[in-house]
């Protein structure tokens, strides 16, 4: 997404679902979802990203899985920020105590040899594989919770549409970025207020998911208080959010699912509401101005986002 303020993150390749990571995972490709805990959410409301059946598709291994190892590399791509396990270390994954903080950072790998394998990943994401392969170790899926989906709405973006995965990784120091002269300008580490707060003096944009989300975050301002959250609640699982969006007085509003207006198709038919008064949705009074307006409970026991004033050219 061009001249915003994002996340990491990326399309997936083929690669992150080879089979070539069966060898990689070996102690854990035995256990269920490599040792990620299982998800409580009925299978006929998980959302499609996660609900696939991969092995129809040829691939031994789960979306779960997969989509984490794409985030995973598109963040050591774009960052150089390599979340890793040493092979030797790999049996204290499962044994780790929920409420510790994710270490994750292999620091390890001389700046030197990081650099190298960065440059190959970005060449060809088949080096991923063989950077884990002969630095014996893994990618740390464990680390990463899953948070939300989105889905782009139909029409935006000149018709390309993305279904992303959001996961959440805290870690207990801010690792090193390494500029990648390429598709990012500038790294920048903020709390979750500190972004809000700048979009709305209009330092930078951000995309209405990303507001919605930190908006989120602002709940919990301890990054402690976050992972522990994070980590009990992925359990739970998320639905897919393809917001629905309208014109009224001139304003863009964006609808969510639950919203008494919300409808994901052009026949009419409705999903599920909190009754007539409900309401969730982002109202979009300009580029750097979203008002949310929201009175539904959560579901899978998520946050309800903090709701900031809108910005002073509003008020």
């Amino acid at each position: 997404m061009p001249n915003a303020y994002v996340f990491p993150g990326g399309l997936v390749d083929s690669t992150d679902f080879s089979s070539e990571w069966l060898d990689i995972f070996k102690t854990f490709s035995s256990i269920p979802y490599f040792g990620l805990k299982p998800v409580n959410q009925n299978a006929a409301t998980r959302p499609p990203i996660f609900a696939t059946d991969r092995l129809k598709w040829g691939s031994p291994i789960p979306g779960e899985v997969a989509f984490r190892i794409c985030a995973l590399r598109e963040a050591f791509e774009e960052s150089g920020v390599l979340l890793v396990v040493p092979k030797k270390e790999e049996m204290h994954v499962l044994k780790s105590e929920p409420d510790i903080i994710s270490r994750g950072i292999h620091d390890n790998i001389c700046p030197v040899e990081l650099k190298k394998w960065r440059s190959l990943v970005n060449q060809n994401p088949s080096n991923f594989i063989r950077m884990c392969r002969e630095l014996e170790v893994l990618p740390n899926i464990w680390a990463l919770h899953e948070w939300s989906n989105w889905l782009t709405p139909e029409g935006k973006y000149g018709g390309r549409r993305f279904d992303t995965a959001f996961f959440i990784c805290c870690l207990k120091e801010i690792p090193h970025t390494r500029q990648d002269q390429k598709e990012i300008e500038l790294f920048q580490w903020y709390t979750p207020l500190e972004v809000l707060q700048n979009y709305k003096a209009e330092e930078f944009w951000i995309a209405p998911p990303q507001f919605y989300e930190l908006s989120r975050l602002c709940q919990i301002p301890s990054l402690n208080d976050l992972h522990k959250f994070a980590s009990e609640r992925s359990i739970e699982g998320c639905e897919q959010w393809l917001p629905v969006v309208t014109v009224e007085d001139d304003q863009y509003i964006s609808l969510l699912p639950g919203d008494k207006l919300y409808s994901v198709n052009t026949t009419g038919s409705n999903t599920h509401h909190d009754g007539e008064s409900a309401l969730h949705r982002m109202v979009i009074l300009g580029s750097y101005n979203i008002r949310l307006q929201i009175s539904i409970t959560p579901r899978y026991k998520h946050l309800l986002p903090v709701l900031l004033p809108s910005s002073k050219s509003q008020l």
